[in-house]
């Protein structure tokens, strides 16, 4: 199945979490939580999506190296200038299914557009 969501004048997290329901197939009466549902998800307009200059300034994105002091720290604006809107988009998806093998297989059957 073919899902597409229009981003234009959301906020950015109910996009990704409706994003999130359907690559895991939440939305369907054959759910099973071990199996890739065959769900295609595309978020289009991503850009004109409604961040709140205040996300844009607050939000960081935490990662960490391994190394001692090896701890990266970005903000949602610089992210933004940095590599455009769809990254925001795909982490906060990446980051709302689930933490196991099938995540990298759901995630592949999402395309986002400016």
């Amino acid at each position: 199945m073919n899902y597409k969501i229009d981003a234009q004048g959301k906020k950015l997290g109910r996009v990704a979490s409706e994003a999130a329901g359907y690559l895991m197939g939440k939305n369907l009466a054959s759910y099973a939580r071990n199996s890739v549902p065959d769900a295609k998800v595309s978020i289009i307009n991503a850009s004109k999506a409604a961040i709140d200059s205040k996300k844009m300034d607050d939000k960081e994105y935490v990662t960490f190296t391994g190394f001692r002091g090896g701890i990266n720290t970005e903000k949602l604006g610089a992210l933004i200038a940095r590599k455009g809107t769809s990254e925001a988009f795909e982490r906060a998806v990446y980051r709302m299914l689930p933490s196991n093998s099938l995540r990298s297989k759901m995630m592949k059957n999402l395309t986002i557009s400016e």
